[in-house]
């Protein structure tokens, strides 16, 4: 009978990950739906949007029984793009919540006064997500000092999203949290989003964006990192992402001044 010290290397540095694994790392189910909106602002009128958040839509979306998680715009936004996510405690509260938005006298009022000049936003995207079971709690939170944030978008080669979970659950959380990153929140689109089946989304927290460059070449050389991916790919077959790296998007995000999480 072979003894623990007869394991390979291999085995070894997988078994090394869970040291890695703090218990306060993952929370109780989350039932919430998230929504995360991103909206296109009008040439010349992101400030202006931001304003309406700032001085009416927040506190009137708490009025409505919604949940503020968090703000955001690119480092890098030549789009006017202002991305935020929201939470609910179910779908069909989701909707009457923003059915009883809709119809404030309040919102009206400040709708109207803001859009003298012409509408602030051309495009609207909407995805709907539940938070995946490895996740941190997922909530309001700030350091103090301003962080950077990450939004990634892994769409996961065919078949192969539960494979691609498995691995954040039981090896790349933690050593994420070994190279500098914070864990924000993970979620998986609803099963009635499209690429549902396919789509991990998820932020990170950083120093700075040179902060992450370095984290992740620390994270990318790490030998336990090697090796999970390597024998996650040697069950999968190939890579878990679709067209590798092709299969990863990637935008720095820096919070608003009025948003809960920074």
């Amino acid at each position: 009978m072979k003894s623990v010290l007869s394991f390979s290397p291999f085995v070894t540095l997988l078994l090394m990950t869970a040291t890695l694994t703090p218990t306060t790392l993952r929370a109780a189910t989350d039932p919430r739906v998230y929504e995360m909106r991103t909206y296109y602002a009008a040439a010349g009128k992101l400030d202006a949007l931001h304003a309406r958040f700032r001085d009416h839509t927040c506190k009137l979306l708490e009025k409505h029984g919604m949940s503020n998680v968090g703000y955001w715009v690119p480092l890098d936004n030549p789009e006017n793009q202002l991305i935020y996510i929201l939470s609910y405690p179910s779908r069909e509260v989701r909707d009457k919540s923003w059915k009883a938005f809709m119809a404030d006298p309040d919102w009206k009022a400040a709708h109207r006064a803001s859009e003298v000049n012409g509408p602030l936003v051309t495009k609207l995207e909407s995805r709907f997500m539940t938070a995946t079971d490895y996740s941190p709690a997922i909530q309001p939170s700030s350091t103090g000092s301003a962080r950077t944030f990450e939004l990634r978008v892994y769409t996961a080669s065919a078949g192969n999203l539960e494979a691609l979970n498995a691995r954040f659950r039981e090896h790349t959380l933690q050593l994420f949290a070994k190279h500098g990153m914070g864990n924000f929140g993970y979620w998986n689109l609803t099963k009635d989003q499209p690429g549902a089946d396919k789509t991990l989304i998820y932020l990170l927290t950083h120093q700075s964006k040179e902060a992450a460059a370095a984290s992740f070449q620390a994270f990318r050389a790490d030998p336990v990192w090697l090796a999970a991916r390597e024998a996650s790919e040697k069950k999968a077959g190939g890579s878990l992402t679709e067209g590798g790296m092709a299969g990863v998007k990637s935008v720095f995000l820096k919070p608003t001044d009025y948003s809960p999480a920074k």
